[in-house]
């Protein structure tokens, strides 16, 4: 069995059919991990997610921001924004099954002697911790109080709301350990009073497990101390990549998607 770790599809669905078909990948063999955003910004979210569903547990999907913000849309009361493509989705008719298996997707989760996580991890988080963290979303995802849950995501502010945040947005972080949110550019361009958050992380500088992480597009496929960057930004025109995490190899597939510009 081959396990791939996969970066952002965020609705590219041709580009990931033609990563899984280059790799050769077979669900009856091998799993596949996704570090979260299936969805968003490229044409074909739906087809990505039945894809994936379709895996069954030959698959490992993370929760990223496009996914649940995806959740919040499905729960009714969260207008589309501009260079939202998840019409489609929120239309279909099976948006509930849709629904129902997104919002039982893992925050992190364990895979092959790795931790997967959408973003990223505040610097003074263990590895329980932030997987204590994590189940604890989890079962809010999961409960009766869910639609509440991912509607109030932007402005609350509970461990639970930190949690989210961290895990599916962050970046960049001040010298004093706060998040900094608005800075999406490569590292090297940072102003000096921020730095990565993967350079100030417990886990990785105690290389208790290795991290692998998405989100940042502008940081690309990396090979950190500890972690692996996967997010190659393929709906911002430049490719998908996946990385066989038995020996390292690394597979990248042009984007196959019309995006918008």
């Amino acid at each position: 069995m081959s396990v791939y770790a996969v970066g952002d599809v965020q609705g590219c669905d041709r580009t990931l059919a033609a990563l899984l078909w280059q790799i050769d990948f077979d669900p009856a063999r091998d799993h596949l991990v996704l570090v979260g955003d299936l969805v968003n910004r490229g044409p074909a979210s739906l087809a990505v997610l039945h894809r994936v569903m379709d895996l069954g547990s030959a698959a490992t999907v993370v929760l990223g921001n496009h996914d649940l913000y995806l959740l919040a849309r499905l729960a009714g009361h969260t207008p589309g924004k501009e260079r939202d493509t998840l019409q489609r989705v929120v239309d279909a008719p099976d948006a509930r099954a849709v629904r129902e298996w997104l919002r039982r997707r893992p925050l992190c989760a364990r895979v092959a002697d790795h931790l997967v996580v959408h973003a990223g991890l505040l610097p003074g988080w263990t590895l329980a911790e932030a997987e204590r963290r994590a189940r604890a979303v989890e079962a809010t995802l999961q409960g009766p109080r869910w639609a509440e849950f991912v509607l109030s995501l932007r402005r609350g502010d509970s461990p639970e709301h930190q949690t989210v945040a961290a895990m599916t947005r962050l970046r960049m972080l001040h010298r004093d350990g706060r998040p900094e949110w608005r800075f999406n550019g490569p590292p090297e361009d940072a102003p000096l009073e921020l730095v990565p958050w993967y350079t100030q992380s417990q886990v990785l500088q105690r290389h208790q497990i290795r991290l692998l992480f998405g989100h940042w597009a502008a940081l690309g496929l990396r090979w950190l101390p500890g972690a692996v960057a996967l997010d190659s930004g393929c709906v911002w025109g430049r490719e998908l990549t996946a990385v066989r995490l038995d020996d390292g190899a690394v597979f990248r597939e042009p984007l196959r998607d019309l995006v918008a510009a």
